[in-house]
């Protein structure tokens, strides 16, 4: 299965990034790829990529990295959202999951009590037309 990802090259402290069609299964420090898509150098943060390339791999179904997708909607060659790079730690997620649901409880208890609301509100309407038709009928 083929990939677009990112070969590191340059010398230490100054990282230079060719994004590359590879692979997957051949490890990212080799020089084995199948062809070359464009450069990314951070420092400068200069990148180029061929649109057309990329397009005619992505349509040959080939997936992106996460880091190469999000520099590719920047570029414009797709539309999307980017995609977040780093994971979220399992506090993360079971604080956000009790947000949520302290969230939907609070929801739920409002639609209740709007519920409640409305039914006082019909029954005392109810009691006022009972109490209307009982005085009309005695007059």
């Amino acid at each position: 299965m083929l990939v677009i990802r990112l070969l590191r090259t340059g010398k230490r402290n100054q990282p230079f990034f060719k994004i590359v069609v590879t692979d997957k299964k051949n490890p990212p420090s080799t020089g084995k790829f199948v062809e070359e898509v464009g450069f990314y150098n951070p420092l400068t943060k200069e990148r180029k990529v061929n649109k057309e390339r990329v397009e005619y791999w992505l349509s040959q179904g080939v997936q992106p990295s996460p880091t190469v997708y999000n520099l590719l909607i920047k570029e414009g060659v797709i539309k999307g959202k980017k995609v977040p790079l780093h994971k979220t730690s399992k506090k993360e997620k079971s604080s956000v999951q009790e947000s949520s649901t302290e969230t939907s409880t609070t929801q739920t208890k409002t639609e209740t009590e709007k519920e409640s609301s409305f039914e006082k509100d019909v029954s005392q309407k109810e009691t006022s037309q009972d109490q209307n038709e009982k005085e009309s009928s005695e007059k």
